[in-house]
């Protein structure tokens, strides 16, 4: 067990990617299933699926055991227009979990496909002008989280968005400023932009400062980028997978991260929405002590039940 690396869930690791939708499993289940599963850290996810007051999210928590590390929000950072409404988003974001304790919030870049249908909905490719924007714009943001919220912004790559290959990253955290705004290696979406996770670990020790761990099947990967398929349509043709099975190697990702020497949260995820709702509590169940097994985590938790 590595000492420095704190192994968390969130709402995707449920198939949850809505604050509302009826496809998605009740917060509550999904809250009771993560603890039995031997969960006790959390990422609350699509803001609004979990409720929103503190006092009540609290004593959700308090009841299974569990404490919140970080909420999660989606927000336009490259037009200017968009922006009143991302501030009020992270704002409200932030004052909820800034009460609960956390310590981070992720910023997941939104997508220029439409979740649902697949249809463009942005451009593709950012303008010179847009890609200042939107640099300026996320060390706004991220300067209003810490010096407001004393919380720290990660930005996240995530496949259909501006930030997916690793000419976005290098040209993104080459840009920014570190005080401000940290990495969200997420392992999963680095396959899927064609990047290598033990070279991003490698080139950026130290603007990494929250983790996604998950793994993508590299067939169905290649196939989704030469048919130029959505990335909800390679999800829904099983694109993320849960380990051993995929890319990357996740003991191998797990010992990078190790070997940084700092305290890091590593949150399963496994992009699957929608799905069977009796299908991601045995899954999470066999993640989590696969990944204690290989160092992530306790692999005697008490917390967990017996694998049926």
């Amino acid at each position: 067990m590595i000492e420095q690396l704190t192994i968390g869930v969130c709402p995707d690791q449920w198939g949850v990617w809505f604050a509302d939708d009826p496809r998605q499993i009740p917060w509550q289940t999904a809250l009771d299933e993560m603890a039995e599963a031997g969960f006790s850290v959390l990422e609350t996810g699509p803001f609004g699926y979990f409720p929103t007051d503190p006092a009540r999210l609290g004593a959700e928590l308090d009841a299974r055991g569990m404490r919140v590390v970080a909420g999660t929000g989606w927000g336009v950072l490259h037009k200017a227009e968009a922006w009143p409404d991302t501030e009020r988003t992270f704002r409200a974001i932030a004052e909820t979990h800034a009460a609960l304790g956390a310590e981070f919030v992720v910023h997941l870049p939104p997508m220029f496909r439409d979740e649902h249908t697949g249809e463009f909905i942005d451009e593709r490719t950012l303008s010179a002008h847009a890609w200042e924007l939107y640099v300026d714009n996320a060390n706004r943001l991220g300067r209003i989280m810490k010096e407001d919220y004393g919380l720290q912004l990660v930005l996240h790559p995530h496949g259909d968005s501006h930030i997916e290959t690793r000419e976005d990253i290098d040209r993104v955290f080459g840009a920014t400023d570190p005080s401000y705004v940290g990495f969200c290696l997420d392992t999963g979406h680095i396959v899927y932009g064609g990047g290598d996770n033990l070279d991003l670990i490698r080139s950026y020790p130290d603007r990494i400062s929250y983790v996604h761990i998950k793994a993508m099947d590299p067939a169905v990967v290649r196939r989704a980028h030469d048919e130029d398929w959505s990335f909800a349509k390679a999800v829904a043709h099983h694109a993320s997978v849960a380990p051993p099975a995929g890319e990357p190697d996740l003991p191998s990702v797990i010992d990078a991260l190790g070997a940084l020497d700092k305290p890091l949260y590593c949150i399963c995820e496994q992009d699957m929405y929608p799905c069977d709702s009796a299908y991601p509590l045995p899954n999470a169940i066999r993640t989590r002590r696969y990944l204690a097994a290989h160092g992530l985590g306790d692999p005697a938790n008490p917390q967990a039940r017996e694998q049926e």
